[in-house]
C-alpha cells in the first residue's frame, strides 16, 4: 500500500506551492500520493490552520508545518503502513 501524504493548505500561497513543489521532488524516489486540502473550504479547519500553512501530514499525524522537513517525513514514510496511524 502506498502511503499518503497530506498537504493542508489554501490558494495563493505561496509556501503551500513551494511545499507541494518539494513534495514532488521527493515523489520521484519514494512512492507516495499527496493529498491536497484547501483549508478555505472547511471553516474548522481554517481556523486551525490558518497560521501554520502548510502543514504536512502522513497518516493522520502532523509531520511539519511551514516547510517540508524532509528527513522527517522520509522518516514517516518507512514506517509499515499500521505503524502510521
Amino acid at each position: 500500500m502506498t502511503p499518503t501524504v497530506t498537504l493542508y493548505g489554501r490558494p495563493g500561497c505561496h509556501l503551500c506551492d513551494d511545499a507541494r513543489a518539494h513534495l514532488e521532488r521527493l515523489r520521484a524516489a519514494t512512492p507516495f500520493e499527496i493529498a491536497d486540502v484547501d483549508i478555505t473550504a472547511d471553516d474548522e479547519l481554517h481556523a486551525r490552520y490558518l497560521e501554520r500553512i502548510p502543514v504536512i501530514a502522513v497518516g493522520g499525524r502532523e509531520i511539519s508545518d511551514f516547510f517540508v522537513d524532509e528527513p522527517k517525513l522520509l522518516d514517516q514514510l518507512s514506517l509499515a503502513p499500521d505503524e502510521l496511524r
